[in-house]
């Protein structure tokens, strides 16, 4: 900005917009002075740099205006978790089943963990069969990120958005 600019000749645009080309930087300081504005270096990386004569607090202003916007805009996905069990019932299944469609909806990932106590974990393949349910069931609106895989009492599996 002003005095900052360290290179002999710069590209200069005016406040209205408008290309007034190659110039020596102290020519194009006395302008935004004549002005009463600044002379920002908005590409410094142009061979000659380009110079904009524009009000500097108003620049700032608009600057954080736009970073905050596209903060704003920016969806996190998350890892959301359903649990299930190997001998679940036909409607707490349709239950969890709504909810995870609400998550996909959401742009969400979901972590399925099947979970055995005691004797259940005698017939794994029960809960594979119902993990492998749940991954037919959402096939057409997600990919499979984790395939279903044994980790201690439990079963995993994650699923994304497509």
């Amino acid at each position: 900005m002003n005095e900052d600019i360290r290179s002999p000749k710069v590209l200069l645009i005016d406040q209205h917009g408008e290309k007034q080309g190659v110039m020596p930087t102290s020519a194009a300081l006395e302008a935004a002075e004549e002005a009463g504005l600044d002379l920002v270096e908005i590409v410094p990386t142009a061979d000659p740099p380009v110079c904009k004569i524009l009000d500097y607090g108003k620049f700032r202003f608009e600057e954080q205006k736009k970073k905050a916007a596209a903060r704003k805009k920016q969806k996190v996905v998350e890892l959301k978790e359903i649990k299930l069990r190997p001998n679940i019932d036909i409607h707490d299944y349709e239950v969890k089943a709504k909810a995870m469609h609400r998550f996909f909806e959401e742009g969400d990932k979901v972590k399925v963990t099947m979970r055995f106590r005691g004797r259940e974990m005698a017939h794994p393949e029960l809960g594979m069969k119902l993990l492998m349910k749940v991954k037919a069931d959402f096939e057409t609106i997600t990919k499979m990120e984790y395939e279903p895989r044994m980790e201690g009492r439990q079963m995993i599996m994650i699923l994304a958005p497509k």
